[in-house]
């Protein structure tokens, strides 16, 4: 869904065709399974990915709280501090995308 861009009409829910044939095949396929429209079908891949990354997150949170306990080096918070930066990066990265079944 796009926000509202202040043009004249109704205003644009898809970023173009490719998108709104997607949700076009996401809400019929739901239809047809009987599920409402807000139910969201993952791949069983995607959510363990999904679940590692946030795994890796909350451990590198935890290991930067302990450091900020005790006392370290300049260096060694940076270094978590990375490593925390990287593991978000990550999960940016991810996106599950609307797909059809089948």
């Amino acid at each position: 869904m796009l926000p509202q861009a202040g043009s004249v009409g109704r205003p644009r829910m898809y970023c173009g065709q490719a998108c709104r044939q997607r949700a076009y095949e996401q809400r019929t396929a739901t239809a047809k399974a009987g599920l409402s429209e807000d139910v969201v079908l993952v791949r069983r891949a995607e959510l363990d990915g999904l679940q590692d990354r946030l795994f890796q997150l909350r451990c590198a949170l935890e290991d930067v709280q302990t450091l900020l306990g005790e006392r370290h080096t300049k260096a060694e918070l940076e270094r978590m501090l990375a490593d925390l930066v990287h593991s978000t990066g990550r999960l940016d990265k991810l996106w599950v995308s609307e797909r059809a079944a089948g």
